[in-house]
C-alpha cells in the first residue's frame, strides 16, 4: 500500500475508557433514530469482506460465525459485507441476485439475533461492480486481448517509419501483433493508446463511461430494478435495513465522481451525476417497506479530477431529500491510483493514495491515522442540517477508543460511530467499554495485516487473535490451517 512520504510512526491516542456509569450517559451509548427504526446505541460495525461465503455466493458456517462473533459485543448496528445484486459468479462473495440466497441470508440474520440477545440492528449492504481482468502476460497480451485496428497501422508505420504496415495484404495480422510484442516500453507507449496500456500493465477494467458497450450504456435502465429487487429480498431475510453501497471503486461510486463523463444526461454536472444514484435509490424504497434504507458514499475520491467534499455535501443533501434514514461517509479506495498488480493479478483499489486514505495506518504524516477522516463526515453533516434535514450521519476512519468517539460525537461531526478494524480486533470492545472494562479492550495497532489478507482474497483474521490458543477445542482454522478464523470469547470478570 501507498504511504505518506513522511511515514511517521504514531501511538495509539489515548483511549479514554468510561466507568459503566459514564459510559451509560455519554451520548456514544444513547439511542438514535434511523427512520422508523431506533438504534440502542451509536456504535456503528461497518461493511467488512471476510472472504468466508462459497464461490456461489451462499451464506457458510463460517459467515454466519463471524457475524454472531460480532454480535455478541453488541454493536448498534452491524452492517453484514458488500452483497452482489447480480446472478452472476463473482467468486466467494456473498451474493442476494437471486431468491435462493435468501434462505442462507435468514440464517445469518438469525444468528446476530441471538448473538446480540436482540440488541443489535442488522442491515445488509448492496452492491453492484463491473468487469476487471487479471494483468495479462505481455505475449498473451499482444496475441489474443488487444484488437488490432487501422489505428494501430498508422501508428506503426509512423513508429516504423515503413509505409507497408498501413497495407493488410502487405502485412498481415499476425504480423502486427509480433511487430507491437516487439516494441520496447517507449515504443508501446507511442504506438498504443493511454487505455491500450493501462489494459495491458494493470489489467482490462470496465469503466461507467465505456458507452459503446451496450451492457454499460444501459446501465442506468437496469440498475434501479437490480438493487430494488436485492432490498426486497433483503427485506424478505429478516435485514432490519439496507445500505445502498455508492463507494470505492465500484459502479454507483463512478456514477457519482467528477471523473464521470457520459453525455446521456447520467454524466458530467453533478445534477447528471446524482441522477441515477436517486433513482436507485427511489426503487430500493419502494421495496423496503419500513426497513431502514441508506447509502455508503464518499465525501473524497482522493483522485486526480475526482470528486471532493463540496460536490458529496451537495449530493448528501439530495440523497437526504430523496429520503434516506441515513448516511455513511467513507473516502478513497479507487482504481485509478491503484499499484500496478504482478502478471496473473488483478488490480486491487486499495494500495494506491485513495486506499490509504480509505484505511490510514499507524505509519501516517503529522495529521496521523486516528479520526483522519471526520471532517468529511462533519462537512456532510453541515451540508444535511443547513439544508433542513435531520438525517443521521455515520463517521468513522481510525476511530478506536471511547475518548475520539464521544469526542466526535460531542463536535456533531457525526451521529454515530463507526469503527472496522478496532471491531475486528476486538469485536467486544464496544461491550466491554459500555460495562466499564475499557482497560480489558484489545486495542488494533493499525498496521492493516487484516487489509493484505484481504488483498490476497484471504480469509480475513487480525493479528493480535489468529494466532491464539490455536489447540482449544472446536475452533475454525483458516485454510492454511495456521489461524483462527473468530476471535477469541470474552470471559467477564464477576
Amino acid at each position: 500500500m501507498w504511504q505518506p512520504p513522511e511515514r511517521q510512526k504514531h501511538t495509539l491516542p489515548d483511549a479514554g475508557w468510561p466507568s459503566a456509569d459514564q459510559a451509560a450517559a455519554s451520548r456514544l451509548f444513547s439511542p438514535v433514530k434511523l427512520g422508523a427504526l431506533e438504534a440502542r446505541t451509536r456504535t456503528w460495525v461497518p461493511a467488512m469482506v471476510p472472504w468466508r461465503a462459497t464461490e456461489d455466493g451462499f451464506v457458510t458456517p463460517d459467515v454466519i460465525a463471524w457475524y454472531r462473533r460480532f454480535a455478541e459485543g453488541r454493536p448498534g448496528v452491524i452492517v453484514v459485507e458488500a452483497t452482489g445484486i447480480r446472478d452472476i459468479p463473482s467468486g466467494p462473495l456473498l451474493r442476494i441476485g437471486h431468491d435462493r440466497f435468501v434462505p442462507g441470508l435468514r440464517d445469518l440474520v438469525r444468528a446476530v439475533r441471538e448473538g446480540s440477545g436482540g440488541e443489535t440492528l442488522v442491515f445488509i449492504q448492496i452492491i453492484d461492480f463491473l468487469a476487471i481482468r487479471r494483468r495479462p502476460p505481455r505475449d498473451k497480451y499482444f496475441a489474443r486481448f488487444l484488437a488490432i485496428t487501422g489505428r494501430h497501422r498508422e501508428a506503426l508505420a509512423a513508429h516504423a517509419g515503413e509505409p507497408a504496415w498501413r497495407d493488410p495484404a502487405a502485412r498481415d495480422e499476425a504480423a502486427v501483433r509480433a511487430a507491437l510484442a516487439a516494441l520496447d516500453d517507449a515504443g508501446v507507449r507511442d504506438v498504443l493508446t493511454a487505455r491500450e496500456v493501462e489494459d495491458l500493465e494493470q489489467g482490462y477494467r470496465e469503466r461507467v463511461t465505456d458507452t459503446h458497450l451496450p451492457h454499460i450504456r444501459e446501465l442506468p435502465a437496469v440498475l434501479p430494478g437490480l438493487f430494488a429487487g436485492a432490498a426486497a429480498r433483503a427485506v424478505d431475510a429478516g435485514f432490519d435495513g439496507v445500505e445502498l453501497h455508492f463507494a470505492h471503486a465500484y459502479t454507483m461510486a463512478s456514477f457519482l465522481s467528477a471523473r464521470n463523463t457520459r453525455d446521456d444526461g447520467y454524466g458530467g454536472p453533478r445534477e447528471h451525476r446524482v441522477r441515477l444514484p436517486l433513482e436507485v435509490i427511489a426503487a430500493a424504497r419502494a421495496r423496503v417497506g419500513g426497513a431502514a434504507l441508506g447509502a455508503r458514499f464518499l465525501g473524497d475520491d482522493v483522485i486526480e479530477g475526482g470528486t471532493r467534499i463540496e460536490d458529496a455535501a451537495w449530493f448528501a443533501a439530495r440523497f437526504a431529500e430523496a429520503g434516506l434514514d441515513f448516511l455513511s461517509v467513507s473516502k478513497g479506495g479507487k482504481f485509478e491510483d491503484a499499484k500496478q498488480p504482478k502478471v496473473g493479478a488483478s488490480a486491487y483499489p486499495y494500495t494506491g493514495q485513495s486506499g490509504y486514505e480509505c484505511m490510514p495506518t499507524i505509519y501516517s504524516d503529522a495529521r496521523g491515522p486516528f479520526a483522519r477522516n471526520l471532517p468529511l463526515s462533519a462537512a456532510v453533516r453541515r451540508a444535511v442540517r443547513d439544508a433542513g434535514y435531520t438525517t443521521p450521519v455515520v463517521g468513522a476512519g481510525g476511530i478506536a477508543g471511547f475518548a475520539d468517539a464521544e469526542a466526535a460525537l460531542e463536535r456533531g461531526d457525526c451521529d454515530l460511530v463507526a469503527s472496522a478494524r478496532q471491531s475486528l480486533a476486538d469485536p467486544d470492545w464496544w461491550l466491554k467499554v459500555r460495562l466499564g472494562h475499557g482497560a480489558d479492550v484489545r486495542r488494533c495497532e493499525f498496521t492493516n495485516y487484516c487489509e493484505a489478507l484481504d488483498q490476497q482474497h484471504k480469509q480475513v483474521t487480525c493479528k493480535l487473535w489468529d494466532r491464539e490458543a490455536l489447540d482449544e477445542p472446536g475452533i475454525a482454522l483458516a485454510a492454511d490451517g495456521k489461524r483462527r478464523l473468530i476471535a477469541p470469547a470474552w470471559r467477564r470478570p464477576s
